[in-house]
This record gives C-alpha cells, sequence and structure tokens, in this order.
C-alpha cells in the first residue's frame, strides 16, 4: 500500500514537471500570450484584450543568447508586431511595422509616405497619422537603417512610437500577433 502510494505520488510529480517543461517550451518558441496595456493601438486592439503571439514566424530567440531559430518569413509591412522596446529592454511594446530597411519614410498631412509613394491599403489609409516626434517631421523624409525597421501605433495621437524613439532593431522583435482571445466578445485574427 504504502509502495503504491509513493507511485502515485510520483506519477503526478512527473505529469506536473513534464507540463510545465512542455508549457515553457510552447511559450518561449511557440506561441505566447500578452495583454494590451494601453489605447496605442487603437481601434485595432484595447486596452485590456490578451492577445496570442506567433513567436516561430519570425525565428524565436533562444533564451540568454542572440541567436533565433530559422524563420518561417520575414517581417512585412502591416503586421502587428510584438518587440522589446529599445529605450527599456524590460519593457515589451506592441505596434504595427510601416517601413522595412533601406525605405525612405515620410508623414505627410496625415498620410504615410514610402519612397514617395501614398500607402492606399486599408490599414493604413484609413487613419490620420501626426507628426509628432523627431523621427516624423513633416518635410523631413528619413531612411530606415540596415537591420532596422520602423514601427507606429494605429493610434496616432497616443503612441509612443518610431516618430519618437526612432528606429527598431529587427532583433528586437519577438513575434506576430495572430489573435485576440479575450474578451469573448472581441475574438477575431488581428489585421
Amino acid at each position: 500500500m504504502k509502495a503504491r502510494k509513493k507511485s502515485v505520488i510520483r506519477d503526478w510529480i512527473e505529469s506536473i514537471v513534464v507540463a510545465f517543461i512542455l508549457a515553457m517550451f510552447i511559450r518561449t518558441f511557440i506561441i505566447q500570450a500578452f495583454r494590451i496595456p494601453t489605447g496605442s493601438m487603437r481601434p485595432t486592439l484595447m486596452e485590456g484584450d490578451a492577445i496570442l503571439v506567433n513567436k516561430f514566424i519570425y525565428g524565436a530567440k533562444i533564451p540568454f543568447t542572440d541567436w533565433r531559430l530559422p524563420a518561417l518569413r520575414e517581417p512585412k509591412r502591416g503586421d502587428v508586431i510584438v518587440f522589446i522596446y529599445p529605450l527599456n529592454l524590460k519593457k515589451d511594446f506592441i505596434k504595427r511595422l510601416v517601413a522595412l530597411e533601406g525605405e525612405t519614410v515620410e508623414i505627410k498631412h496625415g498620410v504615410i509616405y514610402i519612397n514617395d509613394k501614398p500607402l492606399l491599403e486599408p490599414l493604413f489609409n484609413q487613419r490620420y497619422y501626426y507628426n509628432r516626434g523627431e523621427f516624423a517631421q513633416e518635410g523631413q523624409p528619413i531612411v530606415v537603417p540596415k537591420g532596422h525597421v520602423f514601427v507606429l501605433g494605429d493610434n496616432s495621437r497616443s503612441s509612443q512610437d518610431s516618430r519618437y524613439w526612432g528606429f527598431l532593431p529587427k532583433k528586437n522583435i519577438l513575434g506576430k500577433a495572430i489573435l485576440i482571445y479575450w474578451p469573448l466578445h472581441r475574438i477575431r485574427i488581428i489585421r
């Protein structure tokens, strides 16, 4: 009877340890949940939304190193990305990728221009983007340096983004936001 009790306890402990290791592997390399703290991505994401982020699509970071797993694809314009904030490496931010390395970006009269052409896709042309911050002065196009991207919040009026702090190193990108899973009435794929 005593041996059987130890066996049951040992089975439970082994199951818990295996479940914990599996959960940590999934969270580190495949998918991670985040909660939206501010309104900088309104109306796409609202304060309190719980989202899932695909970490393997851009090549998940290997913990405690600068290495990454192989990527399925590169980040592209329009992706809503989660990244390590360049001015505070302990914070994660979420914004929309607007310009890629080597592209010239400028905001004119509320419209984003890439290489002197307005972004006419619905993701961008249904919002007004403000010329605020050092990196978004009207009449001053800027070139995104190699190894970086330019990101903006969908709620341009109240977003701390590349307009203020500059270019985002691609190595800081953690993953692509794919799904709002909470609250229930807001469940949807993120576009």
